[in-house]
């Protein structure tokens, strides 16, 4: 019987049967701009860029932030991310001034796509799929590594050369300026945020979840101090094979994710579920790093319409799901947070609207949940008068 989430994605990325580009041992191509930081031996740790065989403007390969926007489907994502090609050097994560590293952090910090040519050990192979991160194609070790001259980002290049800046300073500077998530994780997984003397390579895994709650943890103490919604909204969002419903509660902050897959891998409904309440969350989250990027993307909407709420986020994966990294929870929030939202007098009617949209039935996420079911306690809802009728 499958208990967590982890095993759960573990069984279902182990059955991905996908083909990634073929390459040879030579590649003459650019870069997205794309960099991957593994995590495997830390802190000694493969790190190099990740380069498309082909010329000309890749940008799209390695830009979540467009996907949506641009209707692009799983199969488009899933094609462009495994025509990305991983060349990996062994480096450890504070030799910052090494030349690979410096020509990585050129690539983080690029405007766009940069020509590229590699020179592998031996022919690349594989793939990766994992619900943290993006995938990719295949992977080998560098023998050799060339770049054309890169032109960075502007605010990017503010953030590198201000040695005194923090890094957590550097990503909320970053994120009032729009500057575009996935830019900005890259260039603080390879050192080029932060004091001059902490600066250090950081896994991608690790850097996408530490950007996420840092920029949440901005963010809350900002909403705390807004006024608290007066009545139940729902957004609502669907795309990539998953349902979004964000429903806000006229309380202070706290906050419940809750996530099912249905059907994916066979004929299984499972549900894994966190929350905080308005104290805050100290230990790390048991579904992982889509809790703290769909906690980042509600108070970023909350923090710019100036209001306090209480979130509950229900999510539904369905067949045909792939994980495509946590991008896919940041976007889909992003979005839904952007529609006209439903109003409701009460939480139980936001919830029975919901429940309509739900494919599994919403009596099943009030069992699952902690602070929903505490909730309903709280204003003298049992859950049999809840489901009545």
């Amino acid at each position: 019987m499958i208990r967590s989430k982890n095993a759960y994605l573990q069984k279902l990325t182990a059955n991905m049967k996908m083909r990634s580009v073929n390459v040879g041992q030579e590649l003459d191509g650019s870069t997205p701009p794309s960099v991957f930081i593994g995590s495997w031996n830390y802190p000694q740790v493969y790190a190099g860029p990740m380069m498309v065989p082909q010329q000309g403007d890749t940008y799209i390969m390695d830009s979540p932030e467009s996907w949506i926007p641009g209707q692009k489907t799983q199969e488009d994502i899933i094609g462009y991310r495994l025509s990305l090609v991983r060349g990996k050097q062994r480096i450890g994560i504070q030799d910052i001034d090494n030349s690979f590293v410096q020509k990585l952090q050129d690539i983080s910090m690029a405007s766009k796509s940069i020509d590229s040519e590699a020179k592998f050990n031996k022919r690349p192979r594989g793939l990766s799929f994992s619900e943290e991160t993006t995938p990719h194609g295949p992977s080998a070790i560098l023998e050799k590594f060339d770049i054309d001259s890169v032109k960075w980002d502007r605010e990017l290049e503010k953030a590198f050369y201000d040695t005194d800046l923090k890094a957590k300073d550097a990503l909320t500077d970053l994120h009032q300026e729009k500057v575009p998530f996935s830019s900005m994780q890259k260039a603080f997984s390879v050192g080029a945020m932060g004091t001059e003397k902490r600066r250090r390579l950081v896994p991608t895994r690790w850097s996408i979840t530490a950007c996420d709650s840092t920029l949440a943890d901005y963010l809350l103490k900002r909403v705390r101090n807004y006024n608290i919604l007066d009545m139940h909204r729902v957004y609502e969002f669907s795309s990539l094979n998953n349902y979004y419903a964000v429903i806000l509660i006229p309380t202070e902050w706290q906050y419940e994710w809750m996530e099912a897959f249905i059907r994916v891998l066979g004929k299984e409904e499972l549900i894994f579920s966190d929350y905080e309440n308005n104290g805050g969350k100290k230990e790390y989250s048991r579904v992982g790093g889509c809790y703290y990027t769909c906690k980042m993307g509600v108070l970023d909407a909350l923090d710019k319409e100036k209001i306090q709420a209480g979130v509950i986020v229900l999510r539904e994966a369905y067949s045909g799901y792939v994980p495509l990294g946590v991008f896919n929870v940041r976007e889909n929030i992003k979005y839904a947070m952007e529609q006209p939202y439903t109003e409701f007098e009460d939480l139980k009617s936001s919830l029975k609207y919901v429940g309509s949209k739900l494919k599994i039935p919403m009596s099943k996420f009030v069992k699952k949940s902690d602070l929903l079911k505490e909730v309903l306690r709280s204003r003298q809802t049992t859950l049999d008068n809840f489901f009545k009728k």
